[in-house]
């Protein structure tokens, strides 16, 4: 029986405008085919979600082709015929000969597609930055008359400004956020493992929202004590205690699109500097969203966080935040002081305020928003709250 298609996450129509803009940038470019190898950007032109980014792989977007072509491990093709809006035909799977091969890889198979195309000798586009030096190498080589551009965060840069529909979206991996952060003030207590609430927490990402199921797993960290001034750590096999303070971070999937949330928790009486910290992080929060406005820049939100945190006397060594979208982080614009990089409607980024200031200081706060006219939207609706267990 054939793999039958997915109901897509979006209307064809969708992905059609989104190849449109990627062409046009192509002509400006003047590369004829673009060869698109990070899995956030596979996903955004063409619904792929499936975890085949391990082994060489690449989304072909042509200019003489309405639809582009995916050449994947043979093993993954049917995914793709599942997953992707475009035609079975499209799927090119390449033999298991090319996995753990010395000399030859999947990326020949890509670079064979393009001289069997007539596209040797034209420009071509390659996600360099993301991609082995050996690798860049080989496309010199093979398609030697070819034109080889750097077109590292193009596609990118595209995702940046995201459609209505793609804001639905966020807003359903939003509510899935707060489902598990409601979860996590739910089951947190002292005696419990960090790894039963982590268990619990992750069920709830997964079982969604509003009717609107979890699809993948994000990044979750659970910092506590004693370990509160750490940022990337997951679940130990600690457990909770008095006066033990829990800092997290995760999002709810939604067809690859996440809107991260933070909370800090205390179980029991928080500490009078922590109080005092989170007090100054809502104000700098309130501040950075009120500069989150069309027109404005990156570095305005940085700006309005920063003087407002000053003011209750503490500092934020890292950046304010960074755009978001599939995948979590998107490369591109930093809401720092100096991005320059100016607002449009419907940007969103992650407003990650976490900060920790020493090794036994950590807090963290943050939520996902959009820009509009008036301001930065946020996705998420949790109380902005030093959350008291």
């Amino acid at each position: 029986m054939a793999m039958p298609k997915n109901s897509q996450a979006f209307p064809r129509s969708e992905y059609l405008r989104r190849l449109t803009e990627v062409k046009l940038e192509m002509k400006r470019r003047e590369i004829d085919a673009l060869v698109v190898t990070t899995p956030a950007n596979i996903t955004y032109l063409s619904g792929y979600t499936s975890k085949s980014g391990y082994v060489p792989q690449g989304l072909l977007v042509s200019l003489e082709d309405e639809e582009p072509t995916f050449i994947t491990r043979r093993m993954d093709g049917p995914a793709a015929i599942h997953q992707m809006f475009i035609d079975r035909s499209r799927v090119i799977g390449y033999p298991e000969a090319l996995i753990a091969n010395p000399d030859r890889d999947g990326y020949d198979a890509i670079i064979d597609f393009l001289l069997d195309k007539g596209l040797g000798s034209r420009g071509i586009g390659l996600e360099a930055k993301f991609l082995p030096s050996l690798t860049i190498e080989k496309f010199r080589l093979r398609a030697a008359e070819a034109r080889i551009v750097d077109c590292t965060n193009a596609v990118t840069w595209i995702r940046g400004l995201k459609s209505d529909l793609e804001i639905v979206m966020m807003r359903e991996a939003a509510a899935i956020s707060d489902a598990g952060m409601l979860k996590a003030k739910e089951v947190i207590r002292p005696g419990l493992r960090e790894a039963d609430a982590a268990a619990e927490i992750i069920a709830t990402l997964v079982r969604g929202a509003n009717g609107k199921p979890g699809t993948d797993l994000a990044s979750f960290f659970m910092c506590s004590t004693p370990r509160t001034s750490t940022c990337h750590i997951r679940w130990t096999e600690d457990i909770f205690r008095p006066g033990s303070q829990i800092n997290l971070e995760f999002s709810g999937v939604r067809h690859g699109y996440t809107s991260p949330l933070m909370r800090t928790m205390s179980i029991g009486r928080p500490a009078d500097h922590l109080r005092r910290l989170h007090d100054g992080e809502v104000a700098g929060l309130e501040a950075a969203l009120a500069a989150a406005k069309t027109g404005g820049t990156c570095s305005d939100i940085a700006v309005a966080f920063n003087a407002t945190l000053r003011k209750h006397g503490f500092e934020k060594e890292s950046r304010c935040g960074y755009a978001v979208g599939i995948d979590w982080t998107e490369p591109t614009a930093s809401l720092k002081e100096g991005d320059m990089t100016v607002l449009q409607p419907n940007m969103t980024f992650h407003l990650m305020l976490g900060n920790w200031i020493d090794e036994d200081v950590g807090y963290v706060i943050s939520e996902t928003f959009r820009v509009t006219d008036t301001g930065g939207e946020s996705f998420t609706k949790l109380p902005r709250e030093l959350f008291e267990i």
